[in-house]
């Protein structure tokens, strides 16, 4: 039980730390920005997003792939991120969310599965580890 805790922590702390630079990089190229936003004259970024809500959807996501078999993993990941994509369209509805008009939310769906499979691979790894 330690062990797993640990690494739920470890893969929070991961998930937190990617988004916030992925975020800080794409916002810095102009790919997408959040207009609404803690501390904007502070940071570019919603850091409530990548330090308070990834990180709680990420040991959410850990506790769920634990209880899946090898096909299940593929499906959550998929409908995951599948999922954070219409959450985005939702977002820029609400003004939280602007991209580019080079943007496609394609993107989103590879770059969320990338890194779920990322995280879900580091998850089991630091386990095993530990």
């Amino acid at each position: 039980m330690r062990a797993r805790r640990r690494a739920y922590i470890a893969s929070a702390l991961l998930a937190s730390w990617v988004g916030t630079y992925l975020d800080l990089y794409l916002t810095g190229k102009g790919l997408y920005a959040f207009p609404k936003r803690p501390f904007p004259s502070v940071f570019s970024i919603d850091i409530f997003f990548t330090m308070v809500v990834l990180p709680l959807c990420t040991v959410l996501f850990l506790w769920l792939m634990e209880r899946l078999s090898r096909l299940g993993h593929l499906g959550l990941i998929i409908a995951s991120a599948a999922l954070m994509a219409a959450f985005e369209t939702k977002a820029e509805a609400y003004g939280l969310f602007v991209h580019s008009a080079v943007w496609s939310h394609l993107y989103s769906f590879a770059g969320y599965g990338l890194f779920l499979t990322i995280i879900w691979n580091f998850y089991q790894r630091f386990h095993r580890i530990d």
